[in-house]
């Protein structure tokens, strides 16, 4: 289960990302999660997924 609030979930997927996921598309698949709807609540707080850098900046 991915965390609610917009801020640790930014702080939880860029984790995931750099010390597991190649991709946001890996982690999601792997996590079983809406791709969409983490890039839709990190939106809110600004934040984008940058692929070249596989974070969210």
């Amino acid at each position: 289960m991915l965390p609610n609030d917009p801020m640790i979930l930014l702080s939880y997927i860029n984790t995931k990302l750099r010390d597991n996921y190649k991709s946001l598309d890996a982690l999601c698949d792997d996590l079983q999660a809406d791709k969409s709807q983490i890039e839709e609540k990190l939106k809110s707080i600004d934040y984008s997924y940058d692929a070249s850098l596989n974070r969210f900046v």
